[in-house]
């Protein structure tokens, strides 16, 4: 068993519940990642992909000032840090989620994506959930 902590990554970027879309993308491109988690002290609320701006928010020509965690998936699935890693990639495949917040007695401390799983993990567990991941819900 290879647990999720063995190849998460630690550094979250979080934003305000009241930055702007045009905050959290330029909070993106300043680090470098495709995801920007929103908290409410150490309870983890929302995740916003880049991804999610794209689809949710510029395909319906929402203004770059409006509010992110409105575009924001709530109450994101998450998992324990101690989960095998390829548990976790068939629920990942399962929920066609690409990045997965882990969290540890309750508190998230970091975040898996398809790459970490495809980078760092061993065996089959970056295939799985990327067949999950690419299969159309009907």
């Amino acid at each position: 068993m290879t647990p999720l902590r063995t190849i998460m990554t630690r550094d979250l970027v979080t934003a305000s519940k009241d930055a702007s879309l045009k905050e959290v993308a330029a909070l993106m491109a300043d680090n470098d990642i495709g995801n920007v988690l929103f908290m409410d002290g150490d309870k983890l609320v929302g995740i916003l992909t880049d991804r999610d701006i794209v689809v949710r928010a510029v395909a319906f020509g929402r203004d770059s000032g409006s509010l992110a965690v409105d575009h924001a998936t709530a109450d994101p699935f998450s998992l324990d840090v101690e989960t095998d890693i390829t548990a976790a990639a068939a629920q990942m495949g399962e929920r066609q989620i690409r990045r997965l917040p882990v969290t540890e007695n309750g508190k998230v401390v970091g975040i898996v994506s398809l790459g970490d799983l495809s980078n760092r993990a061993n065996g089959d567990a970056d295939q799985t959930a990327l067949e999950g991941i690419s299969t159309p819900t009907l």
